[in-house]
């Protein structure tokens, strides 16, 4: 598993692909916080708070992640190396978790360098540092759930299809639904009182819930269940296909 994950990480950084995710986290966060006008920006709220911060970035993830995520199996399936893969005693389970991990790193990576905007709306507030500090450290912590729920989820979009442009899209779709589908769907009043259930569903739900500065076990289950669902999904589409061949 070691092994894999190494590969993924230096297949990242060997070319462009590491630096370009990092850098366009950064820069479209930066432009989004602090120069273009709008909700996001936090220099207009008036509030020393990083609420916009972290109301973007879910967003911004729903396209970054699959794209990150988008070659991990396709180019193994469509290159042919899927089946010398699977015939490495390595395993199937340790296979997909080592990929998956590569992808964790990344987002990990992407997200570190934000930090410097505690410091930055910290010194910025009057008085200094009148900063939440319980739901920044909660929201940064939910940001790397959901960012290992869109990894997940973009893993097992790569394992559907040879086509990395047709896993993109499969990866968006399904994030985009996991986050925001199921809250959307609650709001249009179909389901009547269990609209509240639907909406427990989604992603933003524990997302918002856990960004509150609160760690409630629901929301950790939650998230952690979702991890396991794709990365079995992803371990079971494999072997069928595997069994197939």
């Amino acid at each position: 598993m070691l092994a894999i994950l190494n590969k993924e990480i230096q297949s990242f950084f060997s070319g462009l692909t590491g630096y370009l995710v990092i850098g366009l986290f950064l820069l479209t966060c930066g432009l989004f916080l602090f120069v273009f006008d709008g909700s996001y920006n936090i220099l207009d709220s008036g509030f020393a708070d990083l609420k916009p911060f972290f109301s973007l970035a879910p967003w911004i993830f729903i396209f970054l992640i699959p794209a990150i995520s988008m070659r991990t199996f396709a180019d193994e399936i469509k290159m042919g190396t899927m089946e010398l893969l699977l015939t490495k005693p390595i395993g199937l389970h340790k296979l997909v978790l080592g990929k998956y991990l590569g992808v964790l790193a990344l987002i990990i990576l992407a997200i570190i360098p934000s930090l410097l905007y505690i410091w930055t709306i910290g010194t910025l507030g009057r008085p200094e540092w009148n900063l939440d500090m319980g739901a920044t450290i909660g929201s940064y912590l939910g940001l790397l759930f959901l960012g290992g729920c869109y990894a997940a989820i973009g893993i097992f979009a790569s394992s559907l299809s040879s086509n990395q442009i047709v896993a993109f899209l499969l990866g968006v779709f399904l994030c985009f639904i996991t986050y925001y589908g199921f809250e959307a769907f609650s709001q249009t009043n179909i389901f009547g009182n269990s609209g509240y259930i639907l909406e427990s569903f989604g992603i933003s739900f524990h997302y918002q819930s856990i960004s509150r500065g609160v760690l409630d076990s629901r929301d950790l289950i939650y998230f952690l269940s979702v991890i396991f669902l794709f990365l079995k999904l992803t371990e079971v589409k494999l072997s069928v296909s595997n069994t197939r061949r």
